[in-house]
């Protein structure tokens, strides 16, 4: 316990944790309780620097091209990004975990095309496959979080797969199978709990991935549509202006790579974690 609490053994953590906490606050706190409209514009207020007073409100991020706030455009857009990564996140976890634990209790012919739909899956760049799709299907939040999850199953299937072949060759299984469990009982109540620890470990690395693609898809145009904020598409409107109002791209820009680097952090520690209780 003492180990577990000693800050320079957890200062990674630590840090990472007070960058996802002030996330929070900004896609939390700003939506709900900052006074200014996200989507009213002043067309007399366009580019006002951060710290900027204009008709006694405060903009403590400045103004974008159309004099809407940036704070609350910011946090707003944050609230919607981290939405559609968590529900993307979900789908891909839930997809990918029943999948690979199939595939790896029963082998046989199931889990040979599920692991060649894995190969094919990994063999395509993500970015592409979900620019291809978004721009058939059309850009939407519903649209992306779908893609988003169903294009992101594959690793977490190969994982829950490794971590079954192990788990099915233990004796306890071979305890239920012979007092006549079920094999969805086994897989849902003996195999899940055992595989928890590191598809929540590998969860947590993927987010990062989540937050960059569904950036990179708001920069080009083809996820959520404006007026409403996403950290891609408000760094997308301001890079034109990039050179006159920085601050467009700059505080968008700090959010996704607090986001980034506090997961990383945490993932990092998640393994140490795991692998120290193994030695």
């Amino acid at each position: 316990m003492t180990r577990f609490w000693n800050v320079r053994d957890n200062a990674d953590a630590i840090f990472a944790t007070f960058l996802l906490i002030a996330v929070l606050v900004l896609c939390v706190v700003v939506p709900l309780l900052w006074p200014i409209d996200p989507v009213r514009g002043t067309l007399t207020a366009t580019f006002k620097p951060p710290l900027s007073v204009i008709g006694g409100e405060l903009h403590p991020l400045g103004t974008d091209q159309l004099g809407r706030d940036l704070l609350a455009r910011l946090g707003l857009g944050t609230a919607i990004s981290l939405s559609i990564v968590l529900a993307a996140s979900a789908i891909s976890v839930v997809l990918g975990t029943t999948l690979g634990m199939i595939a790896g209790y029963y082998r046989g012919w199931f889990d040979i095309i599920i692991m060649r739909a894995v190969d094919v899956q990994l063999a395509i760049p993500f970015i592409l496959l979900i620019l291809l799709i978004v721009a058939v299907i059309g850009p939407s939040m519903g649209n992306l979080v779908v893609v988003l999850g169903v294009t992101g199953w594959a690793v977490f299937a190969r994982v829950a797969r490794a971590k079954t072949l192990e788990i099915r060759e233990l004796e306890y299984i071979d305890a239920s199978r012979s007092i006549g469990l079920s094999d969805m009982v086994i897989i849902f109540r003996h195999v899940l709990p055992n595989i928890t620890g590191p598809i929540t470990v590998l969860m947590t690395l993927d987010l990062p991935r989540l937050i960059i693609l569904e950036a990179s898809v708001g920069f080009l145009g083809l996820g959520v549509q404006p007026p409403t904020p996403t950290l891609g598409n408000l760094i997308g409107e301001g890079r034109s202006f990039i050179l006159l109002a920085n601050w467009l791209v700059l505080y968008p820009g700090l959010v996704i790579g607090a986001v980034v680097i506090g997961c990383n952090l945490i993932g990092d520690w998640l393994v140490r974690r795991a692998d120290s209780r193994n030695t």
